[in-house]
């Protein structure tokens, strides 16, 4: 039997006048049979389903934009041949041990953010959200796609989590505002400031410029805020703050954010990713870019909306510092960008990459 395509079409304009009735239903009859056994007969390439733990919670705006736009997007761009199935953070091992569950083969790959991973090395802080740094979420997608970023977040992979990863991507999707009880109208007013933050580099800026540090779970940050043992938070983009009702008891957010915005990335199991074809692997990268693009401009609009709204609302003041406060709050940070960039060889690296394009970008003047 030959393959489909290959056999010469049925011509609807053969002459069956000498034919009879019964004959002609028959050949019908023949040759659908033999165009069915034909079709079954042909290989169909299975599609390939990549099973990825991310950093986000199941429904919050990062995982069900991109479950309901980009994960049907990857099937069309491959044509069927590639799929993802996202699965939010801590679902198959907690957030911390996503590379190592990735390069066991566990998981495909990972969405996460490497600052999880600075108790391995303070590089993966100086990689994963360097404080104050940046004043959009674009400039700091152009350090991880065009300048030195993604190479250094592969060697630091490759060095600390063995060499069977491969990373596809990274960028973060948007910048935190500041969640604030009491107003906060320049850095002078920082001094004296209860603000929750993160132990590593969110708590020593803050302290830097005078703010009194306070190491509170996420969880509790509203009862904080609530009760006076912290004055401001470090919490999430407007809109997710606002949708945490933080607002209602800390109407005086700081907007657009001056402090975290965390680096986001795409890693695989390398094994996986290379058993993919040359033209996989490059829908994989475009459609990961692509995604993460819509994910800030989506997200700076619903930031940007919500301010608005914000602005209309009676009792909140949104408060948006000069460009000469926030590049004084830079300034401040550069100091502990460098204390932490001694701690570590790996740290140092990323700081001289980091501190490279922070020059080019026009945000350090020296």
């Amino acid at each position: 039997m030959p393959w489909l395509g290959q056999s010469q079409p049925f011509q609807s304009g053969t002459d069956v006048s000498g034919i009879s009735g019964g004959a002609k239903t028959m050949k019908l009859k023949t040759f659908l049979a033999g165009l069915v056994a034909t079709m079954i007969a042909i290989p169909v390439t299975a599609e390939t389903t990549l099973r990825i733990q991310t950093a986000q919670n199941s429904g919050d705006f990062v995982l069900t934009r991109l479950n309901k736009i980009w994960v049907p997007k990857l099937s069309a761009m491959s044509g069927g041949a590639l799929s993802v199935e996202l699965l939010p953070i801590g679902a198959v091992v907690p957030h911390r041990e996503t590379p190592q569950a990735v390069s066991a083969g566990i998981l495909d790959g990972e969405f996460t953010v490497s600052n999880y991973f600075a108790g391995t090395d303070p590089a993966f802080a100086m990689f994963g959200d360097l404080i104050a740094a940046y004043d959009t979420p674009d400039q700091a997608q152009t350090f991880c796609r065009n300048h030195q970023g993604r190479d250094i977040l592969q060697s630091l992979y490759d060095k600390h989590f063995g060499s069977n990863l491969h990373v596809v991507g990274c960028g973060p999707y948007s910048r935190e505002a500041l969640v604030v009880a009491k107003p906060i109208p320049t850095l002078a007013d920082m001094k004296g400031v209860k603000v929750r933050a993160p132990e590593g580099l969110a708590a020593e800026i803050f302290r830097e410029v005078g703010a009194t540090p306070v190491s509170i779970p996420f969880s509790e940050v509203y009862t904080a805020l609530e009760t006076g043992l912290v004055d401001a938070a470090d919490a999430s983009a407007l809109v997710n703050n606002e949708q945490l009702g933080f607002h209602k008891i800390a109407p005086y957010p700081i907007y657009p954010g001056i402090h975290s915005q965390a680096m986001a990335h795409f890693a695989m199991n390398k094994s996986k990713w290379e058993s993919l074809s040359e033209q996989e692997r490059s829908i994989l990268e475009v459609w990961y870019n692509a995604a993460y693009d819509d994910l800030r401009r989506a997200a700076d609009l619903e930031d940007r909306a919500t301010a608005a709204e914000l602005a209309t609302r009676e009792g909140v003041h949104v408060i948006d510092w000069s460009a000469a406060d926030r590049q004084a709050f830079r300034a401040a940070a550069r100091n502990v960008w460098e204390r932490v960039s001694q701690q570590s060889d790996d740290a140092a690296m990323v700081w001289a990459a980091q501190q490279d394009y922070l020059h080019k970008a026009g945000l350090l003047d020296n």
